[in-house]
């Protein structure tokens, strides 16, 4: 990717243990704006820990991060406030609140960006939740709570109040698992969506090969509304770069393309790859 385009997210030599653990062994990479990321790795690799590390949710033992040009390592929580605000954070399983409504959980970023509690109807949220829950076709959902839905419009629901804010960067930790392949792939075609038509960039954590490869290989038409394959020329274009990763016991062990992760040879790196 064109080293001018801005840096968003930079991690330098970062370690970080739980216990004699190591979560994050010596991690270093740069991802700029407009790219995606795939993360691969086996259980206890570090994957979710890079995503918490990545918005000050956890702190390395060393190293550093920067998250939009700005130093995160050290800074205390309400110091993190406005630089986390560009970055949206899916939870594995959503991470919905069970006594709230799809539309009050969809509204609580805002809400808590804005600094109030979390009611609905003020200053536009209302419309901003609806264009949301619209977004993932869940706008009949708006008054029903989270155990009135299946596992995969919840998934969805949390999709809609990771981006209710349009942040410029968007971490998605195990957005698929436990979903059966047709609700997977109406994920994953969400995320693609969402990249493009608000041109978001990614990190994406996951077990599937399958959910990588829709993301570097397919686009949203806006023409049909619908994931289609890309052209030779449209994937090739820097602004839709995917790039993926594979983490054991906290090591990046892989950074490259999916050819270059296909071409692999290395035994655990190859344990990712449908061939």
């Amino acid at each position: 990717m064109d080293s001018n385009v801005p840096a968003i997210l930079r991690f330098e030599d970062v370690s970080l243990h739980y216990g004699p653990t190591p979560a994050m062994d010596h991690l270093s990479f740069e991802m700029r704006a407009g790219e995606t990321r795939i993360v691969f790795g086996a259980a206890g690799a570090g994957k979710t820990t890079l995503l918490k590390a990545a918005v000050g949710l956890v702190k390395p033992d060393s190293g550093r991060i920067f998250l939009f040009d700005e130093e995160i390592t050290h800074l205390q929580e309400h110091d993190l406030f406005d630089v986390r605000s560009k970055a949206g954070f899916l939870f594995q399983e959503g991470g919905l609140f069970d006594s709230l409504t799809i539309a009050e959980n969809v509204a609580y970023p805002l809400l808590n960006q804005q600094g109030r509690a979390p009611t609905n109807g003020t200053n536009g949220t209302e419309e901003k939740v609806r264009e949301a829950l619209r977004f993932v076709e869940l706008e009949q959902t708006l008054e029903k709570y989270p155990d009135e839905l299946s596992g995969g419009m919840r998934r969805r629901v949390g999709i809609a109040r990771t981006v209710v804010t349009a942040p410029p960067l968007v971490l998605y930790d195990s957005p698929t698992a436990g979903l059966d392949p047709i609700t997977a792939y109406t994920i994953v075609a969400l995320i693609v969506k969402q990249r493009e038509v608000r041109n978001m960039s990614s990190i994406l954590v996951t077990y599937r090969y399958q959910d990588g490869h829709l993301l570097a290989n397919f686009r949203y038409n806006p023409n049909s509304g619908r994931v289609e394959a890309a052209s030779q020329d449209h994937s090739g274009q820097e602004g839709f770069k995917t790039t993926f990763m594979v983490m054991e016991e906290g090591r990046l062990v892989f950074e490259g393309s999916e050819t270059e992760l296909r071409s692999s040879r290395d035994p655990y790196v190859t344990k990712f790859v449908k061939r």
